[in-house]
């Protein structure tokens, strides 16, 4: 039996890692300026999942806690779309990704992990990402770590955003 050892993951998968002073994780984020965060609108912000689904996942998130579509305002909506258009291009850029997966989850039964904090996942997706180790050991391989993941994309959105 071969063994995967990904020491650094350790922080994100313990329950210490998700604590939010039982606050929303999102709203939290952005008062901490957290680390993940790879760009900040006037409305929205753009952070990287901290459980992604490949390399380059990322959400596109209202600063203001809200869970519904119905319940932003235009300029909420409008920066939400263009902020996911720009987010687009930047993992476009940096990861080359074979097609993307965009997407809201509005209420525990469509999937939501964050019930209250309406984000938009952007999601790069590859010929064949889909391996033995997902479907089989129920586990995601990442071949690179998140703060690398954030470095990369902060420069590119930093970029896109001035052009």
């Amino acid at each position: 039996m071969q063994r995967l050892y990904s020491p650094w993951r350790l922080a994100y998968v313990t329950a210490a890692a998700r604590e939010t002073d039982g606050g929303c994780v999102f709203c939290t984020a952005l008062e901490r300026h957290d680390p993940l965060i790879v760009f900040r609108g006037t409305h929205t912000f753009v952070i990287l999942n901290l459980f992604p689904y490949n390399n380059g996942h990322l959400m596109v998130v209202p600063n203001r806690h809200i869970g519904r579509l119905a319940l932003a305002d235009d300029a909420e909506l409008s920066e939400l779309m263009r902020l996911t258009r720009l987010a687009e291009q930047a993992v476009t850029e940096a990861y080359a990704p074979h097609g993307l997966n965009m997407g809201l989850n509005l209420g525990k039964p469509a999937g939501a992990g964050v019930l209250d904090h309406l984000h938009m996942h952007v999601v790069p997706r590859w010929d064949g990402d889909t391996n033995f180790m997902s479907v089989v050991g129920e586990t995601r391989v990442l071949p690179e770590e998140i703060p690398v993941t954030a470095e990369r994309l902060r420069g590119v959105f930093d970029r896109l955003s001035r052009s």
